[in-house]
Formats: C-alpha cells, structure tokens, sequence
C-alpha cells in the first residue's frame, strides 16, 4: 500500500469512527447521549430519565422517608390491664357495719379496706369478694372501678373502689440495639416520643449521623435516620406500648464514577448531605475532562415515586423502579438544585466526559496508528536514501 493510500484509508476509519460514536475507545463510562439513548435500547434494562427541577424536588421531599409512614402516630391512648399486671384494689364505704367494715369501726369518713395485691389471671380477670370475677385484661382501672362499684351496690353501703397498676408487666416497650442500656420498660402513661424511649435506654452508643432507627409496631416496620428524630420534630412520634425500637449503626454512602476529582465510595459522615456537598466530597469535576451538564444521580425508586415524577411505570415490571436524574451545572441555577437535591443512601453518582474528550481520544488513537505504520516506511525511505549516498559517494 502505498503511502497516500495509507493516509486514505486511516482518513476513512476516522470517519467512520466519528458517525458511529468510537464506542471501541477506552473510556471511563458512558456518554450523555449514551445515557440518553440506553432508555430507549430494547435489549437494555429499562430505565427512566428525569431532569431535576424545581418541582422533581418537591415530590421527591413529600416521599422522604418518616417515622410516621405506615404507622399511627398519634399519643397512645390510657394504659390498660393485661395478664400478668399486678393490681392493688382498695374499697370505701360510707359507714361502718357494712361489707368490709365492721359496726365497732364507728361511723367516720374514710371507713375502707384494701385488698391484697393480685395477678390479672390468664382470663383476664382479678377476684373481689362479694364481686367475683372482675373483667381487667384491655380495661383501664377507671373501667374496673365502675365494675366493682356495680358489683357491690346492692350490698355494700354506698361502696366505692380505687383499682391501681402496682407493677406493670404488659404495656411494655422494648428499646435494643445500639444503645447503651438495652432494656424493655413499661410505657409512660403520660405519654413519651420515641427520642424519650432511647434517652431512658441510655441513648445511642455513636455519635449519631450514621445511626438508624427502626419502630416495629402491630406487625409493621419503619426505618429513618437517627438525626431525623432530631432535626424534625414531626418524626419524632409517639411511641406506643409494645412498640418495639431497634437502634442500629449503618454509615450510609455513595458511589462517585466518571469524569469526578476522585472515584470510589464515599461515607457521607452526616446524617443527610445533599447533590452539591457529594459532588464536593467526590473532588468536584475534572475541569479537563467533565461535561458539567451530563450529571447523573442513579437510583431506584418506588412506582407511586415514579409516576409522581411523570415516569409511565406500566412500562416496568417489579418493585423498583430505575430513576437517572439528569442536572445540568453549566446553568447557574443548578448549583441552587444541587443543595436542595437530597442524595439517599447507596445512590450512584456520574459525571460524563465532554464530548471533545472523546474526539481527542480518537485523533490521538489515529495518529498513534498512522506512527505505526508509518515509521517503517519513514525508516525504509531513509536508509535507501543512506544507500544510494555511499553509492554515489566517491
């Protein structure tokens, strides 16, 4: 081949490299376009792309995740008996010579007499002589007093009864975890919030940021972080007898791909962080390689999130439902977003090389692949040349 058929020829591969994208040349992830186009690629699994907005993240703060979700969160209501409650019963009467009070007591205010304390029984009830068997189990004592009041009306001089919980072996909530007295106390009848629960289990053993809590209660579960309780005061709900409170530690993090300062996984050492502070944390963008408007945040999120966002979801099958959100930092405007945009936990984050970068790649490839050949024949044509000078020499 001669030379300017070489020349030909490598100019006809490097345009057949720029129409069909160089897809053969070393890179560190896809293109903007190629994240474009892979949601329409039949043989690829599907996925959405959303631009972020304004109005993307205000649906995405309605869906972040609360204590509340799932589970009722209003105070609970009074405490009631259960089996194995220990009760104390005292009943007055209006004057001596009646049921429990005898004649010789004299006639004063205050004539009464308390039982022993007992077990509520696996009937649910407890035994008042004269009564019988007194419902207890889901009843509050008010309830129990009416009971007994009428029980003895026919045959104690106007009685009255004061039923009281002396130890409380139900109603219980149990704190465990990462926290540093595990225990299970009864419920405050007052009233508590879940942070008041973990204060008198001693609180959390770390310093917080990377601390979950999970509330099981009637057979539902819910997870947030540890500082939501703290810096939002609406999460902080009313814990309720048997809720069960589980304080774990799991440093949240994020992965950091493409044309970034630094790639790897990242911890985000706060109990949120937003778009911006990840994309600091990851060394910003390579400002001689990023394309600041390809951005991209990967995640799943659930169907009622996706169609919220205009996603159709009848296009997806299963619980999740892949989101790549898209934001452009060459408007100014999006540096705003970025501090709004809240990343979650195990997000990924790309930062797509700019399209120059890539036709660089490609001429430095040909010129590499014109050098090869092309230096044999440079060396062929200089030694003829070498040859025909001693030839000629005299």
């Amino acid at each position: 081949m001669s030379r300017a058929n070489f020349i030909r020829a490598m100019l006809l591969l490097a345009a057949a490299c720029w129409v069909g994208g160089c897809h053969y040349m070393p890179t560190n992830g896809p293109t903007s376009s190629d994240v474009v186009a892979g949601q329409r690629d039949p043989e690829s699994l599907p996925y959405a792309m959303v631009k972020i907005t304004p109005q993307v993240e205000n649906v995405l703060a309605s869906f972040a995740p609360q204590l509340a979700g799932g589970i009722q969160g209003p105070p609970p209501k009074d405490i009631r008996f259960g089996i194995g409650d220990v009760v104390s019963v005292t009943i007055f009467e209006a004057a001596a010579g009646g049921l429990f009070i005898p004649a010789e007591a004299g006639v004063r205010p205050g004539n009464y007499i308390t039982l022993p304390n007992q077990n509520v029984d696996t009937d649910g009830n407890i035994s008042v002589p004269y009564a019988g068997a007194i419902r207890a189990k889901n009843r509050t004592p008010t309830e129990v007093q009416r009971s007994i009041v009428d029980a003895l009306k026919n045959r104690a001089i106007e009685p009255q009864a004061v039923v009281a919980l002396i130890e409380q072996r139900t109603s219980l909530i149990s704190v465990l975890g990462e926290v540093n007295t595990p225990n299970r106390f009864p419920a405050n009848a007052a009233g508590e919030r879940v942070l008041d629960s973990i204060t008198r289990a001693g609180g959390p053993k770390g310093q917080g940021f990377d601390t979950w809590v999970m509330l099981e209660r009637d057979g539902k579960r819910t997870t947030v972080p540890f500082g939501q309780l703290v810096y939002e005061p609406k999460s902080n709900i009313y814990a309720h007898p048997g809720d069960t409170i589980y304080v774990y530690r799991e440093p949240q993090t994020f992965v950091a791909f493409g044309a970034s300062g630094a790639q790897g996984q990242f911890n985000f050492e706060a109990w949120r962080i937003s778009l911006a502070e990840a994309v600091a944390k990851a060394g910003g963008l390579n400002d001689s390689s990023a394309d600041p408007a390809s951005v991209f945040v990967y995640r799943g999120e659930l169907p009622e999130v996706a169609a919220k966002l205009g996603v159709d979801v009848s296009k997806y099958s299963g619980p999740i439902i892949p989101v790549v959100y898209n934001i452009n930092f060459r408007d100014p405007a999006g540096y705003f977003l970025a501090t709004r945009f809240q990343l979650r936990n195990k997000d990924v984050l790309y930062a797509s090389n700019a399209a120059s970068v890539e036709d660089a790649k490609l001429m430095q490839q040909i010129r590499l692949v014109t050098a090869t050949v092309n230096d044999p024949i440079v060396a062929a044509y200089n030694a003829t040349l070498l040859r025909n000078s001693i030839k000629l020499a005299p």
